[in-house]
């Protein structure tokens, strides 16, 4: 959902956690690995974890099942898996995980992060998924429909943008609109993007992302301008979450809320609001670290660990049903304005 999310402008890599279990068929004991990818992973925290003092934490916790035998027996995979689960379990945040890949990086770190960011793209974003554009469509009583499963990040191509343009070109005559992100996991900065379509003009202020590295905050924007016509800012537009919707999606939804352009439908979402960056420790063995936070202009706050709340509480699964419910009542009332 990756930071070389999230957002973007504001999150350059933030996406779902993915499962950290390895592409290897079959995988080998890694009993002379574990304590080196152990102890690289706990540098790696230490020196870049969003929050100094909770990095420091979080590596020696490592440090310490290390000591305890936690890992020593662990196959590749399974090591991945255990390092995943201790991560998260400590700090309960879903942008920490450890990956085993059974290809081999490039030894070189600039090839090696080349190389982790096209395994990203071609897994996550790219023409294989349709730019995370599942379904664009026109419902009765023109209610426009938008199911994306990811945001995908705009340097991954010109083509992005170009689907994005074409499903809002699509839905711009609609009435209402419903946006379904039960399923999306997150991505990068297509969200801005997609959302300057929902404004007549801008730019409007989005979440920007505090990094570690640098100690400070790059903040977000809509777009003044795109191509294509826009929904533009007056017709009732419905986000529809889950538990599933995370990072960058979560951010889509956040910032609209905050912005009081959409009703959010459906259950608080799964609470992930830190980019997040790849860093290898080995050949083998890549760690997905949090190294920033999301910051929102309006609220000054995030939904990391809470997930976004909606404004219409309903279960998941009756979230479409809802919106559509709402749609049709607040078509009603303008139809009646304007009479």
């Amino acid at each position: 959902m990756k930071a070389k999310i999230l957002l973007l402008g504001f999150l350059s890599s933030c996406m779902a956690t993915p499962s950290p279990s390895a592409t290897a068929a079959k995988a080998k004991p890694a009993r002379e690995d574990a304590a080196s990818i152990v102890n690289a992973a706990a540098s790696e925290i230490e020196k870049g974890y969003v929050f100094a003092d909770k990095g420091r934490a979080l590596a020696e916790h490592l440090r310490a099942r290390l000591r305890e035998g936690r890992y020593a027996k662990a196959e590749r995979t399974e090591l991945a898996r255990r390092l995943t689960e201790d991560m998260r379990g400590f700090s309960h945040d879903g942008h920490l995980w450890v990956e085993y890949h059974a290809e081999a990086l490039p030894e070189d770190d600039a090839r090696a992060k080349l190389e982790m960011e096209k395994r990203d793209n071609d897994r996550y974003y790219g023409e294989r998924v349709h730019y995370g554009f599942a379904k664009v469509e026109h419902l009765p009583d023109n209610i426009g429909l938008l199911d994306l499963r990811v945001f995908a990040p705009l340097d991954l191509g010109p083509e992005v943008a170009r689907a994005a343009t074409a499903a809002m070109t699509l839905l711009a005559t609609s009435d209402a609109l419903v946006i379904d992100l039960r399923q999306n996991g997150g991505g990068g900065d297509m969200v801005n993007y997609l959302a300057s379509y929902l404004f007549d003009d801008g730019p409007k202020p989005m979440s920007g992302t505090y990094t570690r590295a640098d100690d400070k905050v790059t903040p977000g924007f809509t777009a003044a301008n795109v191509p294509g016509p826009k929904l533009g800012g007056r017709k009732p537009v419905y986000v529809l979450i889950s538990k599933k919707t995370f990072s960058a999606a979560e951010a889509f939804a956040y910032d609209l809320q905050a912005l009081k352009r959409v009703v959010v439908i459906g259950e608080p979402s799964g609470g992930g609001a830190h980019p997040n960056d790849d860093r290898k420790l080995s050949p083998h063995f890549v760690l997905s670290l949090s190294t920033g936070r999301s910051i929102n202009p309006i609220t000054n706050a995030d939904w990391e660990g809470t997930g976004v709340t909606p404004d219409v509480r309903v279960p998941a699964e009756g979230a479409l049903d809802k919106a559509l419910e709402l749609a049709r009542a607040a078509m009603a009332r303008n139809k009646a304005r304007a009479d």
